[in-house]
């Protein structure tokens, strides 16, 4: 089951902004794995508001947006910033076999945890195989 397929677009965009972002992580790391009839991926958005977080999808693409901004107070002085602030996003090209219209996601400590189940065309079914002798019929043959 493909969660991911290959952009090779993405890819190339990828090694081009390698040397500008080597120095910090990804701002939105994720794990995806596959859970009986569904695939479930969990992006950490630690410090984001929920209601900085949008996911839409269209044509097979997820897309997830998330802002983390932390503004001073009045009166501190910043001594290191680390954390990556701004607004980030990240796409996911879902296979034909999910289902994109039945996505759903949650947000708790942290973590943004999609689930995004098989389409049901692509479910493994039982095939019963039934028993008894059929008669072959004969192609092309003529009744006398």
């Amino acid at each position: 089951m493909s969660v991911l397929q290959f952009d090779p677009f993405r890819e190339l965009e990828r090694l081009i902004e390698w040397p500008v972002s080597w120095t910090r992580p990804s701002a939105m790391p994720m794990d995806a794995y596959r859970h009986g009839e569904a695939v479930e991926v969990d992006f950490d958005l630690p410090g984001v508001d929920p209601s900085g977080i949008e996911m839409t999808v269209e044509q097979n693409v997820l897309t997830v947006k998330a802002v983390r901004q932390r503004t001073p107070n009045e009166g501190e002085e910043v001594i290191a910033s680390e954390r990556p602030q701004g607004r980030f996003t990240r796409q996911l090209f879902l296979g034909e076999n999910l289902d994109p219209d039945r996505v759903e996601a949650s947000y708790e400590n942290g973590v943004l945890h999609v689930t995004i189940p098989v389409a049901e065309g692509s479910k493994a079914r039982r095939i019963e195989v039934g028993s008894g002798k059929h008669e072959a019929i004969g192609v092309g043959s003529a009744a006398a």
